[in-house]
């Protein structure tokens, strides 16, 4: 009897042998129009075809309602390869507007005038509310005071036997205030042309000093002993003491809010004290810088103001102190000074010389300019230790280095078309 061979050892020598061996199915058309055409609806089922014709989307209806595999999904038509029309996702996607303000323009600044007659360091400066005549204060611990118009010297003033490191001018009398490393805050009198108090208390330098505008009788000092100090200048007496963990290097009163001090430090804090009834309150501290805030302006006409740090530039508002958002370039320098005027032109010098010029409103830069040092100087003297507009907002002084002042004013023959604005608003915004 014939032995009967396993069916496993037929279909073994078949798969060997067979000449359809590791060969693909033969594809079936009907199931590649049914993935295609899912693909299509899924990825442009929700998006509406505003490019194609009436009629081609009537036509194409048809065509999909004859085709048996195509009627399972109904959806868009599949554009052809031929068209010459751009299908891709962001031709159809609906363009959303930044919600970022857009700058105002502003014509760009030029330098005019340049006025030498310091000896060391030119660090502070101060307008006359009359608009007539400004004061300068120098590491040759000196005080000047120019003409504004012509820039020609009236005055100088010595008393202090370290470099001057702040003035304010009084809006109601005719007082002057300076503050120097001597650990001295002097009121003098412009009538006499001397010095008439003298405020004792800080035990290292005065770095920073404000007068307020609204009580004329309030004067602040902030200094290297870490205390920023409110004095009453009819008595000579300290009221209070508003203390960091650093330096006090910036301070500013309002006249919205007449008995908020805000101070910025080293420590890379932001203070907002109350200091009414009396008594001081901290109203809250900002912790968004993570350098020391050398420089802070408040807005001329806006309840808001600006603070500058190494890291960025921020404005926040007031009286609560809400950030608002940064500036959207970096200068990347080590910022001294700080100025804004009512047209919404912020400015802001740097240590290496470089005066950047903002929109309020978007913190846009729309110029960037770098000093030049005056002949005999060495290169690394281009530094901005001080900046501030005059009462109308239209000129520019700036304290250097290199032991000039600078003025400056808007460029009267620029227009739009010769400088236009370059602005793309910021993809991301950062809340912090």
């Amino acid at each position: 009897m014939e032995a009967i061979e396993p069916q496993s050892l037929k279909k073994r020598p078949l798969d060997l042998f067979s000449p359809l061996d590791q060969q693909l199915a033969p594809p079936d058309s009907e199931s590649k129009k049914i993935r295609v055409y899912y693909k299509v609806n899924a990825e442009y089922g929700g998006i509406q075809e505003s490019i194609a014709q009436p009629q081609t989307k009537n036509s194409a209806t048809k065509n999909q309602s004859q085709e048996p595999g195509l009627a399972l999904l109904p959806g868009p038509s599949v554009p052809s390869r031929g068209s010459s029309r751009n299908f891709s996702t962001s031709s159809l996607m609906e363009r959303m507007e930044s919600k970022w303000p857009r700058p105002d323009w502003h014509a760009p600044w030029k330098n005019y005038r340049v006025i030498s007659g310091h000896l060391g360091w030119v660090t502070s400066i101060a307008v006359d509310p009359s608009n007539t005549w400004f004061a300068t204060g120098s590491a040759d611990r000196t005080i000047k005071i120019w003409d504004l118009a012509t820039g020609v010297l009236k005055l100088t003033l010595t008393g202090h036997i370290q470099q001057v490191r702040a003035l304010a001018i009084s809006n109601k009398h005719t007082y002057m205030f300076s503050a120097a490393d001597d650990k001295q805050v002097k009121c003098w009198d412009l009538e006499q042309n001397k010095v008439i108090r003298s405020y004792h208390g800080h035990l290292s330098g005065v770095y920073c000093l404000s007068n307020h505008p609204d009580d004329n009788n309030m004067l602040v000092t902030g200094g290297r002993d870490s205390v920023c100090r409110v004095w009453d200048i009819r008595k000579q007496t300290q009221i209070h003491a508003l203390g960091h963990d650093n330096t006090v290097c910036s301070v500013f009163t309002t006249e919205t809010d007449p008995y908020q001090v805000v101070t910025g430090s080293h420590d890379s804090t932001i203070k907002m004290w109350d200091v009414r009834y009396y008594g001081k309150t901290l109203l809250t501290t900002l912790t968004n810088h993570k350098k020391s805030v050398r420089a802070m302006a408040p807005h001329p006409k806006q309840r808001a103001f600006a603070s500058a740090s190494a890291d960025n530039i921020k404005k926040f508002t007031l009286p609560k102190g809400q950030f608002c958002h940064n500036m959207l370039s970096q200068q990347k320098t080590i910022i001294n000074a700080l100025a804004v005027n009512e047209e919404g032109v912020m400015v802001t010098g740097g240590d290496n010389g470089s005066m950047w010029f903002w929109d309020w409103k978007s913190g846009h830069n729309f110029q960037q300019l770098q000093t030049i040092v005056q002949p005999g100087s060495l290169d690394s003297e281009a530094g901005i230790y001080a900046l501030t507009y005059d009462i109308t907002g239209t000129r520019l002084i700036s304290c250097e280095a290199d032991k000039t002042i600078k003025m400056w004013k808007q460029d009267q023959n620029a227009t739009q078309e010769t400088h236009p604005l370059n602005f793309r608003p910021p993809k991301d915004i950062r809340r912090f």
